[in-house]
């Protein structure tokens, strides 16, 4: 399939639309309501989506009416998946499958849709077996995504997780060693990267959470010689991704 023929997010309106999506288990990405409505089915389709850990936003109704494109929405809108998102147990799978220690790498908050398609293309090129995101504060699997990844979101697993913190003790269970990077870490090039591999990225403006950063068994960085003391996401993602592929 061509690139420009890769699939877009899908806005899914009105009530009984979404309430039959929901019914059906199709990957919702954020869940839309005019600010206040609470009537009929409404609550019903809220309930639901909080079960299902979709993320609801709240918003004005002339917002909804532009995203509708004139379309009778009452009162509620949702952004399906450009793509099926697979799971953690997914990733561990196909690992075993290729007889191969596990290579993850984890998103924690990459909210730039750029950056993750690009990361799921790094991803694809090294033989990682998958992506790890959270639902929330995140970027989801959208168009825009799936287009940033050149075709790689069709052959790379990509696991939403609710609790991002319990899904890295779920891989440490597995022999999955976390590093994380950041600042005031050992130098990328000196670490051993022997073994299963959770590979954790920061979000672009804060890095890496605490709570995550404190998850993690190493904490590397890469050298910065210039005046800015960062890098891109998804920049310092391929460099650490193709260190760990070369250490492997």
């Amino acid at each position: 399939m061509a690139q420009t023929d890769k699939p877009k997010d899908e806005l899914i309106i009105g009530r009984n639309p979404i309430m039959e999506a929901l019914k059906a288990d199709r990957e919702l990405n954020q869940l839309f309501v005019a600010r206040g409505e609470r009537s009929g089915s409404i609550g019903k389709i809220i309930s639901l989506a909080k079960q299902k850990g979709i993320p609801i936003k709240e918003t004005d109704a002339k917002k909804l009416d532009y995203m509708s494109g004139g379309g009778v929405h009452q009162g509620v809108a949702a952004f399906c998946a450009a793509h099926d998102y697979s799971t953690l147990e997914d990733i561990f799978a196909l690992a075993e499958q290729r007889n191969e220690p596990p290579f993850i790498i984890i998103c924690d908050e990459i909210e730039d849709p750029h950056n993750l398609g690009a990361i799921i293309r790094t991803a694809d090129a090294v033989g990682a077996h998958g992506v790890v995101v959270p639902k929330r504060r995140s970027a989801a699997l959208t168009g825009i995504v799936a287009k940033s990844s050149a075709g790689a979101l069709e052959y790379v697993k990509v696991a939403r997780v609710t609790n991002l913190a319990a899904a890295l003790e779920q891989m440490k269970q597995k022999n999955v060693w976390l590093y994380c990077s950041d600042m005031d870490g050992e130098d990328y090039k000196k670490v051993d990267y022997a073994g299963g591999v959770g590979l954790v990225i920061g979000s672009e403006g804060k890095g890496v959470s605490r709570l995550i950063r404190e998850k993690c068994d190493f904490v590397v960085s890469l050298p910065m010689k210039g005046k800015i003391n960062s890098l891109n996401a998804s920049v310092a993602a391929a460099v650490l991704m193709y260190a760990v592929a070369e250490g492997r």
